[in-house]
């Protein structure tokens, strides 16, 4: 596989940061990388262009990272901070459906929630036409010229999924690793990993969690994302150990290549 770039379009949490009237220090901080959209990833190799969820700043995040072609989306879960921009991916579908592929539960909540972009007749032209695919847990698929296996992880009592393209590894919003996904973590070298916050949560990791999972599977290189207010982005990375980041918003990485650990 070629080498291809991850760009974090967002990396906040789902109220995003700064969160609405919050009086905190980080949500009032001068440091750029504690603003955080939601969260959701871009993934390019020169010829197609992938995108991972659509959050409720989809618009501004297409527009930060100057965004003019889309070939296809795969879909994590159906929170409202990972799903509900959906219909501005209508820009992209305007004289062709754009396929999004999803498990069955986000299917069904497209379908109930956002059903209109599944038709086939529009007569204003304001709405995205969809083509729906459902994924199959751990069977590879081939989406946007990308090898793409799904892989459920859990969040709190949910069933969601990660993405592995090759050694690279996209898992935001985990509470724990089902047994029988644990293979599929091996061999990881670029691991993307939610770590919502220091003290422990029923829905997601918390740092140590994550680090102590990233360390357990021996991934290369970390980069912890779907962060809350409490994170302050310095204080954070410099807690860490060195083959271990802090996401932020529009940090690029490139996978495939060398790199310094």
């Amino acid at each position: 596989m070629k080498p291809f770039h991850v760009t974090f379009l967002g990396t906040g949490t789902s109220h995003g940061i700064p969160v609405i009237g919050c009086p905190c220090p980080v949500c009032h901080s001068s440091d750029p990388h504690d603003n955080r959209f939601r969260s959701s990833i871009l993934i390019e190799d020169g010829a197609h262009t992938l995108l991972i969820d659509t959050t409720p700043e989809f618009r501004l995040q297409a527009l930060r990272a100057n965004l003019k072609s889309l070939d296809a989306v795969l879909y994590t879960h159906d929170h409202a901070d990972h799903f509900n921009g959906i219909d501005d991916l209508r820009i992209f579908c305007k004289d062709s459906t754009l396929p999004v592929y999803c498990s069955e539960e986000v299917a069904s909540s497209i379908t109930s929630r956002f059903g209109y972009v599944l038709k086939t007749y529009d007569e204003a032209g304001g709405i995205p036409h969809l083509q729906l695919n459902k994924l199959k847990p751990y069977e590879m698929i081939r989406v946007a010229g990308f090898e793409v296996l799904p892989i459920p992880i859990r969040h709190g009592c949910k069933l969601i999924l990660a993405f592995r393209i090759g050694s690279f590894i996209y898992a935001t919003d985990s509470s724990g690793i089902p047994p029988e996904s644990l293979p599929y973590f091996e061999g990881v070298d670029t691991l993307v990993l939610g770590s919502l916050r220091y003290s422990p949560h029923p829905t997601h990791f918390s740092v140590g969690e994550a680090v102590a999972f990233a360390t357990k599977v021996g991934a290369k290189r970390v980069f912890l994302t779907h962060l809350c207010h409490d994170i302050r982005h310095s204080q954070l990375e410099a807690e860490l150990p060195p083959h271990m980041h802090v996401a932020y918003d529009m940090l690029q990485i490139t996978i495939g290549e060398v790199y310094d650990q």
